[in-house]
């Protein structure tokens, strides 16, 4: 896909109706995660983004279709093996992040960023709507040299196109090290239909991404496959 198609229509509209941070539930269960590969038969490949609240992101990716699974975590802070509740303070450094596995054969790198270019505000500097704090910021973390050379030239084809009147603040920087968030983070949205965020917030980035991406639809929105150690 040529860089043009990343910014192609590019359009953001986010309003937060209300914050992510939700109060956390007793013995809530958190594990690290590898940067490995699951053993599918498939190849897949790995992209880790940042654009405010995690449960947005995660939601949007599960619908899409060459996605193999998306993990909500933390990355590129300075304690190990963070906490929600730690990284809410936004004095551990990381941000909010999705991890997400998929078949380069399907969807490519690119086309990975043409949707975060679009269901989010990459003008928005350590916040998205109502969600704000250094955790909510918008960043591209990559794997590899080809990932940030395509990361770079997007973002620039971005910028030269003055498809937004503010500047674009998203960081491309190395992945530093992902962990996954604690387990009741994993597939939130479908888990949590009844709330508040997900209804107004969450939601509308999904039904954003539906419109847009009708070709790359999946027929039913991946459900997690957990978080375990080594996945």
């Amino acid at each position: 896909m040529s860089v043009i198609n990343v910014i192609l229509g590019i359009c953001c509209s986010l309003t937060g109706l209300t914050s992510c941070g939700q109060k956390l539930p007793p013995q809530a269960k958190k594990e690290s995660i590898s940067m490995e590969h699951r053993n599918d038969s498939l190849k897949t490949d790995t992209a880790v983004l940042a654009g405010g609240c995690f449960w947005c992101l995660d939601a949007v990716y599960r619908n899409m279709n060459g996605v193999q699974d998306v993990i909500s975590g933390y990355s590129n802070g300075t304690i190990k093996n963070p906490a929600y509740r730690e990284v809410c303070t936004g004095r551990t450094g990381h941000a909010e992040v999705v991890k997400i596995l998929f078949h380069p054969d399907s969807v490519s790198y690119a086309d990975i960023l043409e949707v975060f270019w679009r269901v989010h505000d990459p003008t928005q500097l350590n916040r998205q709507g109502n969600d704000v704090g250094t955790q909510y910021r918008s960043g591209i973390y990559y794997l590899n040299e080809t990932q940030r050379d395509i990361a770079l030239l997007s973002k620039k084809a971005l910028e030269e196109a003055g498809v937004y009147r503010g500047a674009i603040v998203t960081e491309i920087e190395p992945l530093s090290m992902f962990y996954a968030a604690e387990d009741y983070h994993q597939d939130y949205f479908r888990q949590n239909q009844e709330n508040p965020y997900c209804q107004y917030v969450v939601g509308e980035k999904v039904e954003k991404f539906r419109k847009l991406f009708r070709e790359r639809l999946r027929e039913k929105p991946l459900q997690s496959k957990g978080s375990g150690e080594g996945n």
